[in-house]
């Protein structure tokens, strides 16, 4: 890297050697933990004990489920108080999922076949609806937004109107709002790299290079330094 007096003068050089500075900072940071993580191997090899006994916390590795699922279950119930005779018991059920979730009715009908009653052949008829819920998710999707600008003109020729697009956070940018705010939100609230987001993005079928990301970053710093400064004279 130039040191302060090798620095260009040239604002698009300068932001070119920013974005170059901030992806290799992603790939030593991620260099850091490969290391850290050889390291500690290494170490627990050469201090292990010499038998083959598997210590408690390596145990724990294995029953982590088994260990954390009862206080688990008891955090997600709900304890209500049944009074018997003689005694009170406690009626256990599960926390009603929240209302606000949107819901897909998924309907479970009988074949027609069945719908006929063994004893006289008469058809059935519905009376009524057993209902449970299950909690589902649906994984990440990225989608193209495909902007039309309609065009308009006078048969005289002399008027000619194209519909402006929206402001956008990056001009001519491919990131959408939407977009823009994912990658963000993952990286600075998530802790979530940005080569990882790249991996995670080629998954998905999307090629978006760590410098163009980490471009992004830089520009969406720049945009919401304006609230950081309000928020600094405020408090």
């Amino acid at each position: 890297m130039p040191n302060a007096l090798q620095l260009p003068n040239d604002l698009d050089a300068l932001k070119a050697l920013v974005v170059e500075q901030v992806v290799r900072n992603e790939q030593l940071n991620a260099r850091i933990i490969l290391l850290q993580e050889q390291l500690n191997l290494a170490l627990a090899k050469r201090y292990a004990a010499s038998s083959e006994k598997v210590s408690a916390d390596q145990i724990r590795l294995f029953d982590e489920a088994e260990v954390e699922a009862p206080a688990d279950v008891a955090a997600d119930v709900d304890v209500t108080p049944v009074t018997i005779a003689e005694h009170t018991r406690t009626r256990r059920g599960r926390k009603p999922l929240p209302a606000a979730l949107p819901r897909i009715d998924v309907i479970h009908e009988l074949p027609e076949a069945e719908r006929v009653c063994p004893h006289d052949g008469a058809v059935l008829k519905a009376i009524g609806e057993v209902v449970s819920e299950q909690l589902d998710i649906v994984p990440a999707t990225i989608r193209v937004l495909k902007h039309i600008r309609v065009t308009y003109a006078c048969e005289c020729g002399q008027c000619l109107k194209t519909a402006p697009l929206p402001p956008q956070p990056i001009p001519r940018s491919l990131a959408s709002p939407g977009l823009l705010a994912h990658i963000v939100v993952s990286k600075y609230q998530d802790a979530l790299p940005l080569y990882r987001q790249e991996q995670i993005l080629q998954r998905i079928g999307v090629d978006l290079p760590r410098a163009t990301l980490a471009n992004w970053m830089i520009q969406a710093g720049t945009l919401i330094q304006p609230l950081i400064n309000l928020l600094r004279d405020r408090l």
